[in-house]
């Protein structure tokens, strides 16, 4: 009888575990949104190049790689790469910061003391050293500007920040990028906290 409800909770678990693996994860960001827009603002199939500043020049395959990730996203919300044809520039900047965090401000076994023991072997005197083990944690930004090339304006800016234990940031700036974009060209004003689901 053991051995048949041993096999059960096993299974049981299994199923738990690759369910949870197999979900969805959530990257929420805080995106705050601007626009200044001169004229009509862009319709779908408005085309754009992408603007560097002088330290993202070529032979940057970091920003190559953030350009072709934001193309994505901004063709979601109908802007077309076209350098020879168009009408607005985007200047796109993102940056990871790396940070060890603590679940608390206490101490993993307790903080430090004193103690005192005393029992039939004797007694004893000593120090009580703290220990604190961090985990991971990343903070990440982004900034996007759309600028009118006519005008040399900047017409439309959305930053988006996010914050978390996920370290793969490939699959995190996607979500971000979406995020930031979300309501584009007309957000609604304040800061807003956008939840953008994608596979765990």
């Amino acid at each position: 009888m053991k051995q048949p409800l041993k096999t059960i909770f096993f299974l049981a678990f299994v199923s738990l575990v690759l369910t949870g693996c197999s979900g969805m994860r959530v990257v929420d960001s805080d995106v705050t949104a601007f626009t200044a827009w001169t004229s009509a603002p862009p319709v779908p199939g408005t085309p754009y190049r992408f603007e560097r500043l002088p330290s993202q020049q070529s032979g940057n395959a970091q920003q190559e790689r953030l350009e072709s990730i934001a193309s994505t996203s901004l063709a979601k919300v109908g802007l077309v790469l076209d350098p020879a044809k168009a009408r607005f520039s985007v200047q796109i900047s993102f940056n990871t910061q790396y940070l060890e965090r603590f679940p608390d401000d206490g101490f993993l076994l307790g903080g430090p003391g004193v103690f005192i023991g005393a029992g039939t072997g004797g007694g004893a005197f000593g120090f009580g050293f703290p220990m604190r083990f961090g985990e991971p944690y990343y903070k990440r930004d982004l900034t996007l500007l759309v600028r009118e090339l006519s005008t040399q304006k900047v017409v439309f800016e959305t930053r988006a920040f996010h914050d978390g234990i996920w370290g793969d940031t490939l699959a995190v700036l996607p979500a971000m990028l979406d995020a930031a974009l979300l309501g584009f060209p007309q957000p609604p004003p304040g800061t807003r906290r956008i939840n953008v689901e994608i596979p765990r």
